[in-house]
């Protein structure tokens, strides 16, 4: 059985990871930044879950949580970096902070995680991180550029990571949900800027109309997100990238589609310029 180190694991998808790992039979160092929300998701206390406080964008909370975990079950086996939010906005409507505090949470509060857990993953030469993107960190739309962005980077740094850690027996896997039912597109899990640039409604009013009345109605069922997250973790051969969702797979083939078509019509530019 693995120890597992969830962030963000109080409600979504980090909550479903976490219930999944229990049943069958692993322990979990579940983090959340309200440690009472850990307490009311895991009622009936199970005694290999362990709830710790830990913001992600406090690395000495981190420390804290990987030191408690240790104490608690002696080891690590997977990292499960979840904790994130969605923002909402065109790329011009949205201010500077709030694009700052997105990458705070998306991009270096999974740097402050991987910090504190990687030393004990490195120390035991195995060990799985699980990175918690998006489909809109491979295919991003418009009015969701700035969360694309900062999914984007959680990629880049997963996949140098990836090349970094295979050598020690340390697999790293990107996990790229479509939309599901998580309660995402609530008011706690995503934040919206005000449209406030008339010449945005063409390009970016039907993605955010389409945000604001989906939620609860997309076609992934986050339990069966968790139980194939778990399973991925349980392969000798985990992949570096693992969609979830036909919406994600669609997504995934028409960028790949795009990606292709441009790169052979442009291939004789791009050639051009060798010395």
């Amino acid at each position: 059985m693995n120890v597992w180190f969830v962030t963000g694991a109080s409600r979504g998808l980090g909550a479903e990871i976490t219930r999944e790992a229990l049943d069958r039979g692993h322990s979990v160092v579940a983090t959340a930044r309200d440690v009472s929300a850990l307490h009311e998701a895991y009622p009936q206390k199970p005694d290999r879950l362990l709830a710790v406080r830990a913001d992600v964008t406090e690395p000495e909370q981190l420390a804290a949580a990987v030191e408690a975990g240790l104490a608690e079950f002696g080891r690590i086996d997977v990292v499960a970096n979840n904790a994130g939010y969605g923002l909402v906005g065109a790329v011009e409507e949205t201010s500077d902070k709030a694009a700052r505090d997105l990458f705070d949470v998306n991009v270096f509060g999974v740097l402050n995680t991987l910090r504190a857990t990687l030393p004990t993953l490195r120390s035991q030469r195995s060990g799985h991180v699980v990175n918690i993107s998006s489909v809109g960190g491979f295919a991003t739309a418009p009015a969701v550029g700035l969360y694309g962005a900062s999914k984007f980077a959680l990629e880049g740094i997963s996949e140098a990571l990836h090349g970094e850690l295979a050598p020690l027996g340390v697999h790293v896997t990107i996990v790229e949900p479509g939309g599901f039912r998580t309660g995402f597109l609530g008011s706690s899990s995503i934040r919206v800027e005000p449209a406030a640039i008339a010449d945005y409604a063409a390009g970016a009013g039907p993605v955010r109309e389409a945000l604001a009345v989906n939620d609860g109605r997309q076609p992934g069922d986050p339990a069966k997100a968790a139980r194939a997250i778990v399973d991925v973790t349980e392969v000798t051969e985990p992949p570096l990238r693992l969609q979830l969702g036909a919406d994600a797979v669609e997504r995934v083939e028409a960028k790949l589609d795009l990606v292709r078509r441009e790169l052979d019509q442009w291939r004789h530019v791009a050639l051009s310029t060798a010395i």
